[in-house]
């Protein structure tokens, strides 16, 4: 590694965001769970890049270029000649919740462990201090690519890095494949450290009746830290044998809720990074993600996210 302390790598896939605004017209951006994420860590400040494959057109030159802005290195984006990314529009209703319609099936990103350059991510996931990945990235690849990703993830995590993982369970990503679905999240649920359920996903997924019985399975897992988000009902946290709920510190009303989730886990990420605590991690996060909830998108402008 050339970094001077070990990097946080975050896996998945970007795509071009077209969202309507209150006049009906669409905006154009760029989002992705994985990738909302690794913004909001780098805000923090903190270093990290982000693995992927783009095509070779001016939308993934987009993509490129605001990872570049907002200090997402970029080396660990692979570029396809000849290919595009993903599109999603969002259509938000009068309550801030959100619709989304994709177009996606072609993007390479679904191919990042089985492109010619797949053993540079590799190698760099091996040399991360922290690897996080999502529900969704998993919904991307092949059985082969999954095999790839998952035996990377024993490898790096044997060479000291912790891995964070985000349930983020949608079901047409899976297409309809429940069984499957459930294979491939206990699978990866055995290479975890640390584990940000949202716990109406993990109801839909495994039907789990409470946050408490979120925790209790994936304890079964031996996964150490897990932290289930619950909307309006807070997060509850299990860490270092203990279990506490740290509530919403203000109900907002929401205008997006894009990337609410996202939002949360980088504010907690980043604060466990700087070695706070848990319950202080919580509230962190709880703060940055009700700020952006505030505001149409995945990415919220950076002015706004700098008070944070």
């Amino acid at each position: 590694m050339t970094d001077q302390k070990p990097r946080i790598v975050s896996v998945g896939e970007v795509m071009v965001e077209l969202a309507r605004s209150a006049d009906g017209r669409y905006g154009l951006a760029y989002g992705g769970d994985t990738f909302n994420t690794a913004v909001y860590l780098a805000r923090a400040g903190l270093p990290v890049a982000y693995a992927t494959a783009l095509g070779d057109d001016p939308y993934s030159d987009g993509v490129v270029a605001l990872a570049a802005a907002e200090g997402v290195a970029g080396d660990l984006i692979l570029r396809v000649p000849g290919r595009m990314p993903g599109l999603y529009m969002i259509e938000t209703d009068p309550q801030g919740e959100r619709r989304f319609y994709y177009w996606r099936d072609t993007a390479p990103a679904r191919e990042l462990f089985e492109l010619p350059e797949w053993g540079k991510v590799a190698e760099s996931l091996v040399g991360a201090g922290l690897i996080y990945f999502s529900g969704i990235t998993l919904s991307l690849y092949s059985n082969a690519g999954l095999g790839r990703f998952l035996a990377t993830l024993e490898v790096a995590r044997k060479n000291g890095a912790k891995v964070a993982f985000d349930g983020n369970y949608r079901p047409r990503g899976w297409k309809g494949d429940l069984a499957r679905a459930r294979t491939v999240f206990m699978e990866a649920l055995k290479r975890v450290d640390i584990a940000m359920p949202t716990f109406d996903d993990e109801a839909a997924l495994w039907g789990d009746t409470s946050p408490e019985a979120t925790i209790e399975r994936m304890q079964a897992f031996g996964i150490a830290e897990i932290v289930v988000k619950n909307g309006a009902g807070g997060a509850v946290i299990a860490a270092g044998g203990e279990r506490e709920t740290v509530p919403v510190p203000q109900i907002v009303t929401p205008v997006d809720t894009t990337a609410a989730g996202d939002s949360f886990n980088a504010g907690y990420l980043a604060a466990r990074l700087r070695s706070e605590k848990p319950n202080a991690a919580a509230q962190a996060a709880h703060r940055l993600a009700g700020e952006v909830i505030l505001h149409r998108g995945a990415i919220i402008p950076r002015a706004t996210a700098a008070l944070h």
